[in-house]
């Protein structure tokens, strides 16, 4: 089979795409189609062929990437995907975006719709007039793109040993870390002003989140960022304990408001404070540099010094679709 024959090298890191899409070029999965192999990534066909389990109850430890110089090329991208796999596990972020641009360089400017009232209506435009313009341009602002990352610090003889379905766990660990991180930078790109902030008094109610609500429109309430105590407050709202709201949080653990939006606790907001936005609007995660390893350093077992980074920003697309929602002061 052609996947027996690929030749693993580290210049598969270099190709400025993804080392699966790589393999994927010299090895594609449409050939498989049709054999037992059928399912199977370009990356996960080099697992078979080296005969390296990842999980069960056969699982390798981790030296059984380094039995020849092919496996250990395949380490970093174990090491990437573990740690993308906690990522995925912590879905937070996923349920605030709108959208996800990949871009290869750090000056990225995102696109902005002029929102004017006259947008919001569409007459009837008799023949021979001019159609009402709707401006769409780029925001004068970059999209502030920061580096995350983490060094490994420990060393090949510590883990060789180690089951590769542990060490994913560990490194799924550093990837959920990676994505709360950025859940608050996601609340960071929003600039505060007199237009969207509604401000209540001593501890809100329920009819404060209501004209919340409705402070929102034309856009719809479908997620809410909330301090700790924010978050438990609301939850302890009368209005919160309707069979069908309590079944799912008991069946779920997620936080369902009356208005049907889906409800998040973020421990570095300020106290009484909450985000509230439409998902479907408010903001565009822009990614300059996907997760990244010391490839170099892991295929050489120097795992102690190895490095793993993400390079992302996020930009508020439609201001309007985003309300903070805060005590006021004094």
């Amino acid at each position: 089979m052609p996947y027996e024959n690929i030749k693993s090298e580290k210049s598969l890191y270099t190709t400025g795409k993804s080392f699966t899409q790589a393999l994927e070029k010299l090895d594609p999965s449409e050939n498989y189609k049709g054999t037992e192999l059928e399912g199977l990534d370009a990356y996960e066909r080099q697992l078979k062929r080296f005969n390296i389990k990842v999980s069960g109850k056969d699982c390798d430890t981790v030296s059984k990437f380094f039995q020849t110089s092919d496996s250990a090329v395949l380490f970093p991208e174990f090491v990437s995907r573990s740690i993308k796999l906690g990522m995925r596990d912590n879905c937070t972020i996923d349920n605030m975006l709108a959208t996800t641009t990949y871009v290869d360089s750090l000056d990225y400017r995102s696109l902005q719709l002029d929102e004017t009232d006259d947008m919001k209506t569409f007459d009837i435009v008799p023949e021979g007039s001019a159609f009402e313009e709707v401006k769409i341009g780029v925001k004068s602002d970059l999209t502030s793109l920061k580096k995350y990352g983490k060094m490994i610090s420990a060393s090949y003889e510590a883990i060789k040993f180690q089951k590769l379905d542990l060490f994913s766990l560990a490194l799924r660990r550093i990837g959920e870390n990676l994505v709360h991180y950025e859940t608050y930078d996601i609340i960071g790109s929003v600039n505060p002003n007199a237009f969207n902030q509604i401000k209540y008094a001593d501890e809100f109610t329920y009819d404060d989140l209501v004209d919340l609500y409705t402070s929102l429109m034309p856009y719809k309430l479908t997620t809410i960022v909330a301090d700790p105590k924010s978050y438990t407050r609301l939850l302890k709202l009368p209005e919160l304990r309707d069979a069908n709201a309590g079944l799912d949080f008991h069946a779920t653990g997620r936080a369902i408001t009356p208005f049907g939006a889906e409800v998040y606790c973020l421990s570095e907001l300020s106290e009484n404070t909450m985000y509230a936005f439409d998902k479907n609007y408010a903001f565009e995660r822009v990614v300059a540099s996907d997760v990244s390893t010391d490839f170099d350093k892991l295929i050489d077992r120097q795992i102690e010094r190895a490095t793993v980074s993400i390079i992302v920003g996020f930009t508020n697309v439609f201001p309007k679709a985003v309300k903070i929602f805060k005590k006021k002061e004094g």
